[in-house]
This record gives structure tokens, sequence and C-alpha cells, in this order.
């Protein structure tokens, strides 16, 4: 069964998504727990593949015994069997944490939600293990339609924020596909590693750099990039605790993952770096993104808006270190896939405890909140001094690389966004917490008893934050093994020059 660990991780959540559906007509008890298996087998499945790949190399699959190109093939290597691990065991998690406010937010509508829970998950999946390009556009798909649907499960402005959020999708999807497409019409071919084979003898060809540039201009949408994330604010402010807590630390990460993958993989280091020449600007861009979203933070008086424009600058941070052009700033790039997916999840599981328990996240409601919710709010500091760069946690080492990168490269100004950005998540993060610890308990807004006011959320909300909390000054401890056995295995040696 080793052998399919690749197909099994997509299999199991797809399998299960059509099962509870079904149940959804004939047993609803039994949606929740079925989601958890299939949730459970993937993040199993996924966790066993890359304890492979750490043993004995890349694994290379093909679906129906077809060889590449002919068929489809599944490629992993350390980089995205450790982004496989990351998006199926917290996702794991978070289904795991947001049982109780599933059960009040969707009572009627759990079936639903479990089912597209399943799918999301198999589109982030799969979109990370694919080794062919038009599959990864399918598979980007099912997981944009999913998050479209599981925002728009909210009330208020949920549903108008996914349908703005489905428009500009679409618009980022089309740009990738054109890019494939004119890849397709130059190559034959749509497996990555032929088309990478392929692309050398081409590289003058101005149908490749309009490909190129289609492709990163659709994956920039999706990933929200600075100027291009008007959506995003909305999308996961207004979404579910539940969905917000999956979709804000994944969805972003991959297609970050996707950006990496085509500059190293499909067009090479070297057309990307030495004959487009780009690198100086996206870099700019980054920067941009880095000062602007900490500044659009700042005007924040929502918790979860206010992350919502923190991950918008942190987009910046693997941006830009994807394309300072050396080794430092891709193993900083690489490393906060993991390091940002974990901080996101804590912030928002955090945020969603803060709302199951007094029903609003207004800053000015969190008065007094350090007594009502000590271990959740002890949590969210944790998770917030990570975000800050405060060592041993493991927001400063990825950091760390990215400002190594930039000095290396000479970019001073990715430098100074990197410090500004710092110095900003201070002033937020210690905003809330004096709000929280010196507030006036007896004047925030909160409901039922003040015994219930004064109650942390439940232990199945608790518990999940807790170890995720742990987990950030864990990953931070073992970064260089990281770094030594999961990213510098998958660095081009032309970075390294």
């Amino acid at each position: 069964m080793n052998d399919h660990y690749p197909a099994l991780l997509i299999i199991s959540p797809l399998l299960l998504a059509f099962i509870v559906s079904a149940m959804a007509w004939i047993r609803k008890g039994l949606c929740y727990p079925l989601a958890v298996v299939g949730s459970g087998l993937s993040a199993w499945f996924s966790v066993q593949l890359f304890a492979t790949v750490l043993q004995k190399g890349t694994v290379d699959y093909r679906l129906g015994g077809w060889e590449a190109p002919w068929g489809i093939g599944y490629h992993v290597d350390t980089l995205n069997g450790m982004v496989l691990m990351v998006v199926s065991v917290l996702a794991f998690i978070n289904l795991v944490a947001t049982r109780k406010t599933v059960a009040a937010e969707f009572p009627e509508k759990e079936g639903a939600f479990y089912t597209l829970y399943l799918l999301f998950i198999v589109g982030l999946v799969g979109m990370t293990v694919t080794g062919d390009l038009f599959n990864l556009y399918v598979l980007l798909e099912v997981a944009s339609l999913t998050s479209y649907s599981l925002i728009a499960l909210g009330g208020g402005r949920a549903p108008l924020a996914s349908l703005n959020y489905l428009y500009m999708g679409t618009i980022g999807g089309c740009f990738y596909l054109l890019g494939v497409g004119y890849l397709y019409i130059m190559t034959g071919s749509l497996n990555m590693a032929d088309v990478a084979s392929l692309l050398p003898a081409i590289y003058s060809s101005s149908a490749v750099w309009v490909a190129f540039t289609f492709c990163l201009v659709g994956v920039g949408v999706k990933m929200a990039f600075f100027p291009l994330h008007v959506w995003l604010p909305n999308a996961y402010s207004f979404a579910p605790s539940a969905v917000g807590s999956l979709i804000a630390p994944l969805m972003t990460k991959v297609m970050v993952y996707v950006m990496i993958r085509l500059m190293i993989s499909v067009f090479s280091i070297d057309f990307t770096f030495s004959i487009l020449k780009i690198g100086d600007p996206m870099v700019w861009l980054s920067t941009l993104a880095i000062v602007m979203g900490a500044t659009l933070a700042l005007a924040q008086k929502n918790l979860k808006r206010m992350f919502c424009y923190i991950i918008v600058s942190e987009i910046g941070y693997m941006v830009g270190g994807a394309w300072l052009g050396n080794a430092s700033g891709m193993t900083g790039a690489m490393l906060h896939i993991l390091n940002d997916a974990l901080m996101t999840i804590s912030l928002f599981l955090a945020a969603g405890n803060i709302y199951y328990r007094i029903n609003g996240l207004e800053i000015a409601q969190l008065q007094g909140l350090f007594h009502r919710m000590p271990v959740t709010m002890a949590c969210f500091v944790a998770t917030g001094l990570s975000i800050i760069g405060v060592p041993p946690t493991c927001g400063f080492f990825s950091k760390w690389y990215l400002i190594t990168g930039a000095l290396e490269a000479g970019q001073y100004g990715f430098v100074g966004a990197l410090l500004f950005s710092s110095l900003v998540n201070v002033i937020l993060f210690f905003r809330v917490i004096e709000v929280s610890y010196y507030g006036d308990m007896q004047h925030a807004h909160g409901h039922g008893s003040p015994s219930e006011a004064r109650a942390e959320a439940p232990a199945i909300m608790l518990v999940p934050l807790l170890i995720l909390s742990a987990g950030l000054v864990v990953i931070g401890i073992y970064t260089g093994t990281i770094v030594n056995t999961v990213i510098d295995p998958v660095i081009p040696a032309a970075l390294a020059r």
C-alpha cells in the first residue's frame, strides 16, 4: 500500500466526501465522524509519504500506470512532501478544533459543510502533489469552488464577499489556464518535467514569456499578492470561524508553493532570473505588499480583519524571498510557507475561541479577556511573538533567512520593509494585549452570565490551539534540521552560486 500513498491521500477524502454527502440525507450524525476519517486518512498518508521521501528520495507516481508525458504523474520531493503534510495535518486539526462552532453556526448544513471541507482538502493536496500543469488547474478550481461555497455558508456579508472572491478567483484561474495553453501550444506537453526539458530551446520565444506572465498573474490573484489582494480581507473576515481557520492558513500558502514550483521546476531559475530579469521589480512589489499590508492592519478595529491584512503582508515576505535570486532568500520563502501556515491557523483558532465565548471580535470587545480566557490569550500571545519574530519561535528564523537573502542581494528596501512590518506587528499585538489584559471586564461586550463570561473555550477547541502554539517553538528549535533535510535538497544549484 505504501507505493500508492500519493493516490490514497487524494482518494480518501474524495470518496468520503461523496459518502458524507449521502449521509447528510440519511443519518446526519455520521457526517462529522466520516469527515474525521477522510481528513485523518489523508493526513496519515501524507505523513507516511513524507517519511518515505526523507528515507528514499523523490517519489514519482504514475496514475493508471501511464508513463510520462502521456499520463498524469505525481511528483513528490521534500518540498511538496512538507507542504502536503502541513496542508493535510492542519486541516485535520482544524476539523477537530471547530466541531462545536460548526454545530452552532451550521445546524442544518453540517452535511454540506463537511462535504465541501473534504473536497477542499482534495483540491489543495492535489495541487501540491501533481506533476501536470493542466491537472493543477483542475484541482485549483476544485479548491477554489469549494472555498467560495464554504465562505458563502456564513451569514451577513459572507455571501457577497464570496461572490467578489469568485469573480477575482475566476479571473486568476483564467490567467493561469491561458498561460498553460501557451505552453501546450509551444511544447505539445503538459507534464511539468517534460515541459521543463523542452523549454530551453525556445526561451527566446515571446509566447514563452507571455505564458510565464499569465501563469504568474493568475497565481498572484489566487495568493492575494498586493495589489491583487482586494478579495481577501472581506472573504476571510466575513467567513464563518471554522472556514476562516481552514482557508486562511492553507490556500495562500499552497499558491506560494505553486509559484515557487513554476519558477524552479517548469521555467527554471536561469529563465526566471537571467532571461526575464524581473527579480528586482518583483522584490519591490513584495516590499510594497509588506508595507501596505502592515499599514492597513494598523487601521483595523476587528481582530479577524487585522489578521487578514497581516496575511497580505506575510505573502509579501514569501514572494519577495523567492524572487531575491539567492539560496538564503528562497530558503526563507520555503520555510515561511510552513511557519506562516502554523502561525495563521493559530491566530484564527484563537479568534474562533474568543468569538465562541463573547460573540464578537471587535478589539474594544476584548476587555478583560486575559481574566476570562487565560489559556486562549496565552496562545494568542505566543503566536503574536512568532509573527513579530521573537526567538526561539519559528517566525524569527524564516525572517532571519529572508533578511540575510535581502542583504546578499543588496535589496535594502526589502530589509527595511521586513523590519517595518515587525515593528508594526509589535504595535498591533500589544494593542490587543493591552486591551485584553487591562480592560475592565464589567464593560466588555459579551453574552451570558458573569460565570459564563469567565469560562475558557471547551477543551476540544483549546487542546488543538495549545498543540499548535507549542509547535511554534518546536518548529523554531528544529529549524536547522528542517532546512538541512527538507529545504536544502530542493534549492536549485543556480541559486547557490
